[in-house]
């Protein structure tokens, strides 16, 4: 399991941001796990981004975002930032 990020752990953005990594990867039928595999991020580590407990990089961020079909643009739009 992946170490919390100990600086912005559970900050209100990156709680938006899994919220709606998780929200979008639902409404496409993706598991967790599939999502991991099409971001080239490890499963467990998607799961931290998801309950805000890890700052992902802007690549991390740019691969979820093509594993979901979306654009960073759309996501951050998602999740209001």
């Amino acid at each position: 399991m992946p170490i919390a990020s100990p600086k912005h752990a559970l900050d209100p953005a990156l709680l938006a941001l899994g919220t709606a990594i998780k929200a979008l990867r639902k409404t496409h039928g993706i598991s967790q796990e599939e999502l991991a595999h099409r971001s080239h991020i490890d499963r467990s580590y998607m799961s931290s981004i998801e309950r805000g407990m890890q700052n992902p990089g802007v690549m991390t961020v740019v691969q979820i975002a093509a594993g979901l079909g979306v654009s960073v643009a759309e996501l951050a739009a998602k999740a209001r930032l």
